[in-house]
């Protein structure tokens, strides 16, 4: 096999973001539930992008017909205290799918309206 000389480098990752059925419903749980706001919104309900504290984004895009619908999981939300996030959406009613500490982090995993795996996500200090 000939190995070609590569011509560019990835340099990070511009925007992750979920597919959605119900592009308003979904709006609304992330800015309802983890407090985002859009930054763009797309016309006739196609997505909305939503820029976070850090300067990443996240994107949510009904495909309408250009492909299958398909719940996702994978995005872990960073969060600043995960007992008050967890506490939260407690409190707005919202099934708590997995709770999990592991040496490095804590994770609670919730679902939005579209199915999709929503995590939140608090690492441990570094020693």
């Amino acid at each position: 096999m000939q190995t070609q000389q590569r011509t560019f480098n990835v340099t990070g990752l511009d925007l992750s973001g979920y597919m959605v059925k119900d592009t308003p419903r979904a709006v609304a749980f992330y800015r309802d539930v983890l407090g985002l706001e859009p930054t763009i919104t797309y016309p006739e309900n196609a997505g909305a992008e939503f820029e976070l504290a850090d300067g990443t984004t996240f994107g949510l895009w009904n495909p309408g017909d250009m492909m299958p619908f398909q719940p996702a999981s994978g995005l872990l939300f960073a969060v600043d205290d995960i007992d008050a996030a967890v506490d939260a959406v407690k409190a707005r009613g919202i099934n708590i799918v997995m709770q999990h500490e592991s040496p490095v982090c804590w994770m609670a995993m919730i679902q939005d309206t579209e199915g999709n795996n929503v995590v939140l996500h608090k690492r441990k200090p570094s020693n």
